[in-house]
């Protein structure tokens, strides 16, 4: 009997672990092979291939992302190869197991819960005497009746093999993200979760973790996943965990789920001191910072704890973090969600994501839908409509706030001009973004594809109608912006370049001179420098700043660059002229670069001119650096 294990992801990089823990426990039993493709992936390349493999038994595992096109494909081969038991399993199907077996015909048997022992014995009956009633766990048909079994004790995960140890995975170790799973179960009872249906928390032996890492490490795996739906529930078994990452990570990435508010700080002062930059990120489900929402949902949740991890974590420069949000809870309207929406902006997660809240089957929220008047849809991914203080204009405003969050913070494409004007420009980070989303939408530019270069000058589109306080100011960081945006010299910009030739020329001389004299004097080739002899440009000092004139920039070759050091991470290179006519760009900008860029209020000596140089292809990497010099009038 041959058997296909097969699901639909949403991107090639991602891995089925399901499919790979039921092969681990049935495989040295029967012939299994595994089958994995993309919802992208046409439904008849679908089938052909699945077509040509015959197999005698087709699993899927089901979710919420993927189940609409698994059926689309269950229903074209339960057509063309009408013998073939086809078997589905996995969160989405767990749950209303009645109306899925109504209403996919074209499914022979439904696996609930932990598929690992009971999909094995379905394989024995399905190749022995076919006795269905003893498969405790699944469903199946009996004629034109549906026999719902009772539900199989939970599985002792240390009786399961392990499901990363197959040769045929080895090649895609580096290029796809590795699940893995050290627990299952969630101690937390959120009504919108399904893992509130599952009472307690199982784990697998840490040193059979342990090992299991190290093979996926040793074969070339960089990014792994864990799926614990909160890692450092266990603080003893999530701090062995870190101390054991920290030790033998070789360069891969981990990412967790992790409950902020209950991170211990002791935990927190060994990642501060020990993690190395990079190899951790933090997936953290805030949801809602409203109490009231809180507590009908049953999440219980200290925000003043929360702040003081993602702070905490913030702080110490190592770990990413991605904070998550749900709009549309029980009890949270429009103006409530904004106050959620700008408490957690506040804590600066390097990632903010703005979900809408889905009506999970099998959920306490779904079963008390009638109770808040929610409206959502009937099919995945079950997303809510509206509900009794959320209207559906609410939700669609909400969703344009969410379309340029993506497109513009969590891209990171202007980091720095985007604080600027959340801090100097906007009442609030969501009233940037809301106000932004508005006018993306009455463009229509949500129906088109943005190159890099057109999310700028929609920004620029949107800004130029509003009457900003600072208009120049944020010119010139959406020109830093745009510069670091790239890792070559860029071919061209979307503003009009105004420094002359002449200027340039003159800019491009005096940085090759700084960076030969910064480079003389740190290898001691240089004697002491006379007292009272500032270096010269052109015949004008440098280092005058009573020099400069508040009036606009119409004559840019009568600036000259104040004596300044180069900054530290540039200490010990030596562009020459030429060097720099290739590798670096400059921009003249009517402030004090620094002032913009730091948390405080712009004062009349930040309005004083200053030279923007970015250098590219100058690190391994190839991240620009900028720095800025005064600049004086003669």
């Amino acid at each position: 009997m041959k058997v296909i294990l097969s699901t639909l992801n949403a991107k090639f990089i991602h891995t089925s672990l399901a499919i790979r823990l039921l092969k681990a426990y049935s495989g040295n039993d029967f012939d299994i092979e595994l089958a994995e493709y993309t919802i992208k992936d046409p439904t008849m390349n679908i089938v052909s291939d699945l077509f040509q493999r015959r197999p005698d038994v087709i699993g899927f595992s089901c979710y919420i992302w993927n189940i609409e096109e698994t059926i689309r494909v269950i229903d074209v081969l339960k057509k063309v190869m009408p013998e073939t038991t086809i078997v589905l399993g996995g969160p989405e199907v767990s749950y209303d197991t009645q109306y899925w077996m109504e209403r996919v015909k074209s499914v022979d048997f439904i696996v609930m819960g932990d598929g690992e022992e009971t999909f094995h014995h379905l394989l024995q009956e399905l190749s022995g005497d076919r006795k269905f009633h003893y498969v405790f766990g699944t469903a199946y048909r009996k004629g034109d009746e549906v026999i719902i079994n009772p539900g199989r004790p939970k599985s002792d995960l240390n009786t399961l093999p392990s499901p990363h140890r197959f040769p045929e995975d080895i090649p895609n170790l580096s290029k796809r993200i590795v699940y893995f799973e050290t627990s299952r179960g969630c101690p937390f009872s959120c009504q919108f979760c399904l893992s509130s249906i599952e009472v307690g928390v199982r784990y697998y032996d840490i040193e059979r973790v342990k090992s299991d890492i190290l093979y996926l490490i040793d074969n070339g795996a960089k990014i792994i996943k864990f799926l614990d739906r909160t890692f450092n529930i266990n603080r003893s078994y999530a701090m062995e965990m870190f101390e054991f990452l920290i030790e033998n990570h070789r360069g891969c990435v981990f990412q967790f789920e992790i409950t902020a508010d209950i991170m211990r700080p002791e935990v927190l002062d060994y990642l501060a001191e020990n993690a190395p930059p990079g190899i951790f990120r933090f997936e953290i489900g805030v949801q809602s910072t409203n109490d009231p929402t809180n507590e009908l949902v049953k999440r219980r949740q200290n925000f003043t704890k929360l702040t003081r991890t993602v702070t905490k974590v913030k702080e110490s420069g190592k770990i990413a973090q991605h904070l998550d949000l749900i709009a549309g809870l029980p009890q949270e309207d429009y103006a409530t969600f904004r106050k959620t929406f700008n408490d957690v902006f506040a804590l600066g997660p390097e990632e903010l994501q703005l979900g809408f809240l889905k009506m999970l089957r099998g959920t306490g929220l779904r079963n008390d839908a009638a109770k808040y008047n929610y409206v959502y849809m009937e099919h995945a991914p079950y997303e809510m409509l509206s509900n009794d203080v959320l209207s559906f204009a609410d939700v669609v405003r909400l969703k344009r706030l969410e379309d340029v969050l993506e497109k513009y913070w969590n891209a990171h494409r202007m980091d720095h001009t985007l604080n600027y004007l959340m801090r100097v420009e906007f009442d609030s980070p969501f009233d940037f973004f809301q106000e932004f989303g508005d006018y993306w939408e009455e463009q229509g530019w949500q129906r088109i594809g943005h190159q890099l270069e057109d999310l700028f000058l929609r920004l620029h589109e949107f800004l130029s109608q509003r009457k900003l306080k600072t208009p120049d100011v944020v010119l010139g960081l959406m020109k830093l912006d745009y510069f670091l945006g790239h890792k070559y010299k860029p071919r061209k910009i979307w503003w009009e370049d105004r420094i002359g030739k002449d200027s340039r020329g003159r800019y491009l001389s005096m940085l090759a001179e700084k960076f030969a004299w910064q480079s003389k004097e740190l290898s001691g080739e240089l004697a002491e420098r006379p007292e009272g002899k500032p270096e010269q440009l052109d015949g004008h000092p440098m280092g005058q700043p009573e020099q400069l004139v508040q009036r606009p920039l119409s004559q840019p070759e009568q600036l000259v660059a104040q004596q300044e050091a180069l900054p530290y991470h540039l200490a010990g290179r030596n562009l020459s002229e030429r060097e720099l006519q290739k590798f670096a760009v400059l921009e003249e900008l009517p402030f004090r670069l620094e002032d913009a860029l730091q948390n405080k209020e712009l004062s009349a000596k930040s309005m004083e001119p200053s030279l923007l140089v970015v250098l590219y292809q100058q690190t391994v990497d190839e991240k620009p650096l900028y720095f800025s010099l005064p600049l004086a009038r003669v």
